[in-house]
C-alpha cells in the first residue's frame, strides 16, 4: 500500500464558523478523520505548514511548501497539498515550475464547503485526491476537484461558490474519477527524477487594461516591479490613438531593462499580437514577451520562477518561451 503525505495549509475544507466569518481551524489530522474510507486506498501521514485563508497565501509559503515535499520526498509516493481555492491555480502553478519532472504526483486539493458541514464536496475531494495520488500512473502535479484532474499550470478557478470550481483552460482534464473509479484521458509522462528550485522573485505586476487606462499607473509600476503583465483585451494590444503614449513608455522601460509580458483578459484560445496594428506595432517596436496559450496564473508564477533564476534578458525569453508541464503550447523557437 502506497504511503501519501498530506501537507495542510488551511482553506475553506479546514474553517469553522467564527463570529467575523469562516476561518481555518482545524489542523490535518483533525480532517484526516472524516474520511476513514482513505485507509482502504493508502497509508496516510500529515503534516502543517500553515492555517490561513488562502487569501493571505504568498511566495514565502510556496518556498516552505517545497522545501516540506523535498525534505520529505524519499519517505512518500505521492503528496496531497489541502489548500484554499480561492489561490489554488497560483499555488499550482507555483509548485509546477518550482518542483519539476516530478515522477510522484503533487495533487492539490480543498473545498467549497467546510468539512464539519453535513453538506460538503470535502469528502469527495479528499477521497478523490487519495485515490489519484495512489494510482499508478500519476505523476507531476494536478489538481483533483469535483471529479476532475486538472494539470497544475492550467487550472483556473471559474466558480466563486458551486462546486464545480476549476476549469482546465486551453488544454484538457488529464482525467476524470467517477465512482471510485479514474477514467484517465491524457497520461502524463514520467520522469525519473525530480528537480526542484529554491527562489523566487515576487516583484511581478500586473496591469489590466481597462477603457481610460492610465498611463501614469503603468509608469508607477515599472518602477516598483522587475516585470510587467499587460493584460490586454481579445488578441492582445495596447492604445495607439495620438493621445496615447503607452508604446513608449513600454519601449523606455523595457530599454532599462524590465520585462514585459502581454496577456489576454480572454479566458480561452489565447492571444495573437500580429492580427491587428495595436498589437503588432507595438511587438514589432519593442522586445516583449507574448503568452500565447498561457493562463495568467502559469505566467505570473512562471516570471516569479525565472526572474528568481536570472535577470539576462535573453535567458528569461528563452526560459519564458521554454514548455514546463505543458504550460504553453506555442513553439516559439
Amino acid at each position: 500500500m502506497k504511503k501519501i503525505l498530506m501537507i495542510g495549509t488551511g482553506g475553506t475544507i479546514a474553517s469553522g464558523p467564527s463570529s467575523h466569518g469562516l476561518v481555518p481551524q482545524l489542523n490535518s489530522d483533525e480532517i484526516i478523520k472524516y474520511i476513514p474510507d482513505i485507509s482502504s486506498i493508502c497509508q496516510v501521514e500529515t503534516i502543517q505548514i500553515c492555517n490561513i485563508d488562502s487569501t493571505n497565501i504568498s511566495p514565502e509559503i510556496w518556498i516552505k511548501l517545497i522545501k516540506t515535499i523535498e525534505e520529505n520526498y524519499e519517505k512518500y509516493d505521492g503528496f496531497v497539498i489541502c489548500h484554499g481555492t480561492d489561490t489554488m491555480a497560483y499555488t499550482a502553478a507555483a509548485v509546477s515550475y518550482m518542483l519539476q519532472n516530478s515522477p510522484k504526483p503533487i495533487v492539490l486539493t480543498g473545498a467549497q464547503k467546510p468539512i464539519t458541514m453535513e453538506i460538503t464536496d470535502s469528502k469527495t475531494n479528499l477521497y478523490d485526491s487519495f485515490l489519484y495520488a495512489a494510482s499508478d500512473d500519476a505523476s507531476g502535479v494536478q489538481i483533483v476537484f469535483n471529479g476532475k484532474v486538472i494539470l497544475g499550470t492550467r487550472a483556473r478557478k471559474t466558480h466563486s461558490k458551486s462546486l464545480q470550481s476549476f476549469s482546465s483552460i486551453n488544454y484538457p482534464y488529464l482525467a476524470l474519477i467517477q465512482d471510485g473509479r479514474i477514467i484517465p484521458y491524457i497520461k502524463q509522462e514520467k520522469y525519473k527524477k525530480p528537480i526542484f528550485y529554491h527562489e523566487l522573485n515576487s516583484k511581478v505586476g500586473l496591469f489590466k487594461l481597462t477603457p481610460g487606462a492610465s498611463e501614469d499607473v503603468l509608469g508607477f509600476m515599472f518602477e516598483k516591479y522587475d516585470a510587467i503583465i499587460i493584460e490586454s483585451y481579445g488578441v492582445g494590444g495596447i492604445p495607439n490613438l495620438p493621445e496615447h503614449h503607452f508604446l513608449d513608455l513600454i519601449h523606455e522601460w523595457i530599454v532599462k531593462g524590465k520585462t514585459v509580458v502581454m496577456t489576454t483578459q480572454v479566458p480561452n484560445e489565447g492571444s495573437d499580437m500580429t492580427i491587428y496594428k495595436v498589437g503588432k506595432e507595438l511587438k514589432n517596436r519593442v522586445s516583449l514577451l507574448e503568452s500565447y496559450d498561457m493562463i495568467i496564473e502559469a505566467v505570473v508564477c512562471k516570471l516569479m520562477w525565472i526572474l528568481g533564476q536570472t535577470n539576462e534578458q535573453e535567458e528569461i525569453k528563452k526560459l519564458f518561451y521554454k514548455t514546463v508541464s505543458n504550460d504553453i503550447l506555442y513553439n516559439y523557437y
